[in-house]
């Protein structure tokens, strides 16, 4: 005996052809959102990877220009001039002649050098002034004003005696005592007006001054530990 089939029979009311109606809208206007969206996403990207472009350009050029700005400046960055001293003598200090100061002479010598490879330096007229214990015991100048190139050493020479030696007995007689303890320490100072100059470019005039803290051994000659030695230059 067969057993009879049963079929079941669906049919689309008009509530169902609207669901599916709908689920195609829906669908429809998720493509449309989504290519919406990978459109503006793209246009966004580029837009991006532009002005990443741009800055990374931007700060290239920027580093390079500071890069060259920087070697250019440390080129012509003014350097001080050097000075150095090589002899300093008081003759008849080393004769222990309680009357030497009636013939007391000092024989100096210093050079003053420019280390700029670009860059001149102009000295206005410089004067010497010699120290002991903080006492002037001599003033002079020592140079007209010159130009000193860039590279060059200048040879500072002279020679103190007479009036320019503000020395009496009894500043004599305090030499002679530290004469016999090994030692005389004078200060040297060298004051100028200088300016650099690099082409038809000139600096402002600064007030220079290079201090030599010197020492004479008992023949009153410059020790030999001083021979050489780096006198400190300061602005003010």
């Amino acid at each position: 005996m067969s057993t009879p089939h049963h079929q079941i029979h669906i049919q689309n009311t008009p509530d169902n052809r609207l669901n599916l109606g709908g689920v195609m809208d829906s669908r429809q206007v998720r493509r449309h959102h989504n290519a919406e969206y990978n459109k503006h996403h793209a246009k966004e990207s580029i837009t991006t990877r532009v002005s990443k472009l741009i800055c990374a350009v931007f700060l290239g050029i920027l580093f390079i220009v500071g890069l060259v700005m920087f070697i250019l400046w440390l080129g012509l960055r003014p350097h001080r001039p050097r000075f150095h001293i090589h002899e300093f003598s008081i003759p008849s200090l080393g004769l222990a002649d309680t009357n030497g100061f009636s013939t007391a002479q000092v024989t100096l010598n210093l050079t003053a050098r420019n280390p700029n490879i670009e860059i001149g330096i102009y000295y206005n007229t410089m004067n010497l002034t010699l120290y002991y214990k903080d006492q002037t015991i001599a003033e002079t100048p020592l140079l007209s004003p010159f130009y000193q190139s860039p590279k060059n050493t200048a040879i500072i020479y002279g020679t103190l005696s007479g009036p320019t030696l503000k020395i009496d007995k009894a500043r004599w007689m305090q030499f002679l005592a530290a004469r016999k303890r090994g030692e005389v320490s004078f200060k040297l100072d060298v004051a100028s007006s200088i300016r650099f100059k690099v082409k038809t470019w000139g600096s402002r005039r600064h007030k220079m001054h290079a201090n030599c803290e010197i020492r004479v051994g008992l023949n009153g000659m410059l020790l030999p530990s001083d021979k050489g030695k780096r006198c400190p230059v300061y602005f003010s």
